[in-house]
């Protein structure tokens, strides 16, 4: 039997407040209705899925070094971290696996300064401005690129 894919979803600042703050660009729902969701959905093709939100930059690139040689795929909301992290970036370039970045917004309908993301640059695809449903395309891309099977 092969062994289950392993897909690591990360999560940087200020996204433990999802439902709470400015629903107007990120909804009503939590981060533990994204982590149900794509839970769900990753058992449908047994695969296995590890979540981690952090406020801090360092946390989420410990997280990132962590999931080489354990993790097929990250799926990575960077928040504010996306317009600033080098070192994010450079994390990620050192991951050998598929790294899909998710945003709950369309970061190109906001500020300007929102519209460019380091964390592209490394990225095989990006989801933008489909509200929580970007982080199921997202498990579903990975299933897909890394050849699980879905049931749903």
């Amino acid at each position: 039997m092969p062994k289950a894919i392993h897909i690591q979803v990360l999560n940087g600042p200020n996204l433990n407040l999802l439902g709470m703050r400015q629903p107007e660009y990120y909804g009503h729902d939590t981060l533990a209705d994204i982590e149900a969701n794509c839970t769900a959905l990753a058992q449908t093709a047994g695969a296995r899925i590890g979540f981690l939100q952090s406020n801090h930059e360092g946390a989420l690139i410990d997280a990132i070094h962590e999931a080489r040689g354990v993790s097929e795929a990250i799926v990575i909301n960077p928040g504010a971290y996306s317009h600033s992290s080098v070192g994010i970036l450079d994390a990620l370039n050192a991951f050998e696996g598929l790294v899909l970045e998710c945003h709950i917004s369309n970061i190109h309908q906001r500020e300007s300064f929102r519209h460019h993301s380091f964390i592209s640059q490394r990225a095989d695809g990006v989801i933008a401005g489909f509200g929580i449903q970007g982080y199921e395309l997202c498990v579903l891309r990975a299933m897909a690129v890394l050849g699980a099977r879905v049931d749903a």
